[in-house]
């Protein structure tokens, strides 16, 4: 809010300051009090505190233009850095992002089941190991994306029941902030991705948005009014819990791409080929049947999530193989055009652009949001948009 102590205004100001670089690019003084409505004083003197504690850094002059040379002020890269932590069904992950949410390191480990001790333990190691490459001083804090409720499936994972049991009584931020010492924050690992496709994607460029991630388990995200939306519990757009007609079933029985591993398995083939760049043509039979199975039950999806909440754009995305998911979404397509949707309003469907880092940079973001943006309810968009250096390609963990 504008309004209150001086302490409290400097802040909000830093904060839209940092916002309007963010979502702009470098920019001159001028610009700056331009963009954000402050007086070309407040802004420079706002500017020049953030130069000296070196959260923003100054760019080259421009030259070759009418009047004084401008020099940009951009984000730097090393003003501030912040982790995320994915746990999933058969792997933990960590990466350490800067600034302008580039990755700078990158670890991650393997589990045969997401045992609560034993994950938590790995969650903290790999996140000591990514953040020895970075300042303490400069740590925004720790993102930590998981499965909501996790516990429950426990069967569909191929465990025995309860066998995940002791993640009721677990509190995985605060585990992980104790091991750490970071502040840290929980998010369902769907809602998580949404977040990436918000900052670091082009795929949602509307007001309102539905989101589907396909990672081991199916689940979503709900954008509203250009804000990521987690609803008063934190679990909105949780797709994965829609009942199926079949009765007991969900969508994450019909569409999650664990079964197609299982499938893939039990059809003699190699199951971690779902996420291959280019899958064997051998899989194609396999594939094709899950995927139109899945299509049909996301369609159903997609159409009556849209008839309680009116949304521009639908955007699914997962760590599935490039060309797999594709097929998934241009059979999901085909599906609701084959579907009455009389008396719903209109919305695009479209394939997200993040791909299997999606969950564990949307939990770096987050931080990053929590402590800069000016409105913490708004992810930062384009983000990584303030460095043209090329991100390093990660793992496909599921």
């Amino acid at each position: 809010m504008r309004g209150g102590d001086g302490a409290g205004l400097r802040a909000y100001n830093e904060r839209l300051i940092i916002g309007a670089i963010r979502q702009s690019g470098a920019l001159s003084k001028a610009e700056i009090a331009r963009a954000t409505g402050l007086s070309a004083q407040a802004a420079s003197v706002i500017v020049n505190r953030l130069l000296a504690e070196r959260v923003l850094e100054k760019r080259p002059k421009l030259r070759g233009q009418i009047g004084q040379p401008q020099t940009p002020i951009a984000l730097n890269p090393a003003g501030a850095y912040s982790v995320g932590v994915k746990i999933g069904r058969s792997s933990v992950e960590a990466v350490l992002v800067d600034f302008t949410a580039s990755v700078v390191a990158h670890r991650v480990s393997c589990h045969r089941a997401p045992l609560a001790a034993p994950t938590l333990e790995t969650a903290a190691a790999l996140v000591r190991a990514v953040t020895a490459q970075a300042p303490a001083a400069r740590m925004a804090g720790l993102g930590v994306a998981m499965p909501g409720h996790i516990h429950l499936w426990a069967e569909e994972m191929g465990l025995a029941r309860g066998a995940l049991d002791d993640w009721r009584e677990a509190d995985p931020a605060a585990a992980l902030a104790a091991a750490t010492g970071l502040e840290a924050t929980l998010c369902n690992d769907a809602t998580a991705a949404c977040a990436a496709e918000l900052a670091l994607g082009e795929a949602i460029g509307r007001r309102s948005a539905l989101y589907l991630y396909l990672g081991a388990f199916v689940g979503g995200g709900l954008v509203l009014d250009g804000r990521l939306y987690g609803g008063a519990q934190d679990n909105a757009g949780a797709l994965g819990s829609m009942p199926m007609a079949e009765r007991g079933r969900q969508l994450i029985h019909a569409a999650s791409p664990l079964f197609l591993m299982r499938a893939l398995e039990a059809a003699g083939l190699d199951p971690e080929s779902a996420a291959a760049p280019a899958p064997p043509t051998a899989a194609d039979g396999v594939f094709s049947q899950w995927r139109d199975a899945a299509a049909d039950a996301l369609a159903r999806a997609i159409a009556s999530a849209a008839s309680v909440v009116d949304v521009e754009i639908v955007v699914m995305d997962g760590w599935l193989s490039p060309p797999w998911l594709t097929q998934v979404v241009e059979a999901t397509q085909a599906a609701l055009d084959a579907m009455n949707l009389s008396g719903l309003s209109p919305f695009a469907l479209s394939r997200g652009g993040i791909g299997a880092r999606a969950r564990v940079l949307g939990a770096a973001i987050l931080p990053l949001q929590a402590k800069f943006a000016p409105d913490p309810d708004l992810v930062l968009r384009g983000a990584a948009r303030q460095t043209e250096a090329a991100q390093p390609e990660l793992a496909t963990p599921r």
